[in-house]
């Protein structure tokens, strides 16, 4: 399954009376009114899903930031946005999806395969001329039955040693891959082996993912081949899932590492490496976090 539907697409869908949850995942790391934004405007019928308590326990050093929760937990989030098995779930934020990539790979994850990302999130909706509403949408709850590890995943361990026989991809902007600096985690720097891969470059400056034929091009220039293992890893393992999709839409399968910089700084046995390339200069335990910069997921 291809993981995005256009604004066209989404309105014929709704416009012929399809049943399809609509679930709002506003959310941007250090903007804690995600909410707010949702209820001053979005797209009609839309749910909003709280990335922060619906799409991850709490921060826990050794597991990240954003450990995912249980299946469970999931679930019965799930069915709180009215999820019902069968649906049709379309998500969608106002940042190029890098955070609403989350909840379709965890949909995914979970056996859903009906889950699409909306192709410019509510910016192209927007700019589309189409309407918005304000306020809250309760919807009826769902009946949805969600399974577990259905997409490809890294833990610490595999990704030590997955530069050996594979390619790991750091999905973080390229001043964060390089240790200049690093304003959330513990250590700043990127895992050993690992190539600098922004997920930013995934989109264009509409917010759209590029052409699956130029995402291709980027990739195989990064080092992607058909049949080279590929695991992607960023701060929390958020924006990591969006990388994840644009490979798919690539032609090419990648694991995720859930934990990413976010636990494997945090354990300081780990090493972490500095520098432009990835056999740049490698330094073991230690505080190397340095201060200022943007802040990717």
């Amino acid at each position: 399954m291809k993981p995005l539907i256009d604004v066209p697409g989404l309105e014929a869908r709704l416009a012929a009376g399809h049943r399809t949850v609509l679930l709002d995942v506003r959310w941007v790391l250090g903007d804690p009114h995600g909410r707010d934004h949702y209820l001053a405007e979005h797209l009609p019928g839309a749910v909003f899903v709280d990335l922060a308590t619906e799409l991850a326990d709490p921060a826990v050093p050794d597991r990240g930031r954003h450990p995912l929760p249980s299946r469970d937990q999931f679930q019965a989030a799930a069915r709180r946005w009215g999820i019902r098995n069968g649906d049709v779930v379309v998500a969608y934020d106002d940042s190029a999806n890098m955070a609403a990539a989350r909840l379709w790979w965890m949909l995914r994850d979970a056996g859903f395969t009906e889950a699409y990302l909306l192709d410019g999130g509510l910016g192209a909706w927007r700019a589309a001329g189409l309407p918005l509403e304000p306020g809250p949408v309760q919807p009826a709850p769902g009946d949805v039955e969600l399974g577990s590890g259905q997409m490809p995943v890294a833990d610490a361990g595999a990704a030590a040693t997955w530069p050996h026989g594979g390619l790991l991809l750091d999905a973080r902007a390229g001043e964060r891959y390089r240790g200049e600096i690093e304003p959330v985690d513990p250590r700043a720097g990127h895992i050993p082996g690992a190539v600098s891969a922004p997920t930013a470059a995934n989109v264009d400056h509409g917010g759209r993912f590029l052409p699956p034929a130029e995402l291709r091009r980027r990739f195989e220039s990064l080092g992607v081949r058909d049949g080279r293992p590929v695991a992607v890893y960023c701060g929390s393992g958020v924006t990591a899932a969006h990388e994840v999709a644009a490979l798919e839409l690539a032609g090419f399968s990648a694991a995720l590492y859930p934990g990413s910089f976010s636990e494997w700084s945090n354990r300081p046995h780990l090493p972490v490496a500095t520098g432009q390339e990835p056999g740049d200069g490698v330094a073991p335990g230690g505080n190397s976090a340095a201060a200022g910069g943007s802040v990717a997921l």
